[in-house]
This record gives structure tokens, sequence and C-alpha cells, in this order.
């Protein structure tokens, strides 16, 4: 069985151009994620996968210069890009992240998966539970296909788990249950603005662990003004 984590990661962003690769202390914000994934029990593969536009060549040199696997795909079509990376690697599984989270939970991931893999769900997720941009989700290959087939709106093709939210009926959908001091929803740690990206930093620099965990990350978020 092939789980791979597909990271989505682009250099157009409008509101933080680029923003995947600025430096958050020590590293930038994707070397934050290869970082933390290291830390992953389960055995997966991590792609990386960005636009076919020349303006994102340099996260495909990032990618050759770290020895990550590097796909390139659709920009505006997120789904189609998803589906062609996973269906060209022979993925069974797909863990979906975003280039714009640097703490994410390796811990409740590897929990995820178990919970995926144990229950044969065609779709789990536990961002709705976690801080946003510490969660994740993971969907089985036919889950994603039957998506790329019949998701024809906008939305479906630029957030790849949509048209499953809006046809839950036809898939089985589990969402991971977390402790409470890990259950904070209302809490932003993903970087989309600049004031994110300065509670990013300061989150990094008040930490003494290289690993740092979703409670201290709460607990420093709190001390952000």
């Amino acid at each position: 069985m092939s789980i791979g984590i597909i990271i989505q990661a682009r250099t157009g962003s409008t509101r933080l151009p680029a923003k995947v690769l600025k430096i958050l202390v020590d590293k930038n914000l994707l070397e934050h994620i290869i970082f933390r994934l290291s830390f992953l029990q389960e055995d997966v593969k991590v792609i990386i996968a960005t636009s076919t536009l020349g303006k994102d060549d340099v996260i495909e040199k990032f990618c050759k210069t770290h020895n990550i696997s590097c796909f390139r795909g659709s920009e505006t079509n997120v789904l189609e890009r998803y589906y062609f990376c996973a269906k060209e690697n022979g993925f069974d599984h797909i863990v979906r992240l975003t280039g714009d989270n640097p703490f994410i939970d390796v811990e409740e991931l590897d929990n995820l998966i178990r919970l995926h893999l144990k229950s044969k769900a065609d779709y789990s997720r536990s961002f709705s539970v976690l801080p946003k941009g510490v969660g994740s989700e993971i969907f089985a290959f036919s889950a994603l296909e039957k998506s790329y087939q019949y998701g024809e709106a906008e939305n479906h093709k630029e957030h790849v788990n949509e048209y499953i939210e809006e046809n839950n009926n036809n898939f089985q959908i589990l969402e991971l249950k977390v402790v409470k001091e890990k259950n904070r929803p209302e809490i932003s740690l993903t970087v989309d603005t600049m004031d994110d990206y300065k509670k990013a930093c300061f989150i990094i620099k008040r930490s003494k662990n290289e690993y740092i965990t979703t409670q201290e990350a709460i607990k420093l978020c709190s001390q952000f003004v």
C-alpha cells in the first residue's frame, strides 16, 4: 500500500507573495514543513506539487536542492494537480498539505493515517478540530478520482475536498478526535498574511524546542500582540 503526502505550493500568493520560500527565523516555510514530517512514523512518500508556470521554477529548484520529489501541474485546477500527481506515483491514499503551514501536527497526522486505514474510509480529516494550519486530510485514491471525474464546479477545482464535502452521502467521511488542549479550531497558525508571518516568527523565536508542539504553539500564540 502506497501513501503519499502531497504538499501544494506556489509562489503566486497575492496577500504574501512567494511565502512558501519566505524565511521564518532559521529556515524557509517549506523547510519547516519537511523538517516536521521527518518525525512521522508512518511510511510515506513526500512530494511538493507546484504549477507549470515559469515563476514556480524556483520551487522545483528548491526540491532538487533538498532531494524532494516535485510534481508540476495546473496552477488553478488544484484538484487536477493532485489527481495526476497521485496517479503518476501510484498512491493508494493521499495526504493533502499546503505549503503555508509550518506547524503541522505530525503526531495527529500519524493518528489520522492510522484511523483512515483501519476504518477503510474514503476521506478523513483533522483540520476541523485542530488550530487552522495544524490539521490535515487524507483521501483514498478512489475518492480523489471520483472528485476529479465529477467535480466540475470552480470551487471543486480550487479546493480538493469540496466535491466530497458537498456530496458527503456518497462517501465514508471520518473526523479525528483530539485531546481538549489541541481542540482549538478558532486559533490560526497558518501563514496567509504578513501578520501571520510575524506571529509564526514570534512563536519560533520564543520556543526553546526545535520541534514545537501544538500545545506550545497555542500557548505562544496567545502571547503575540
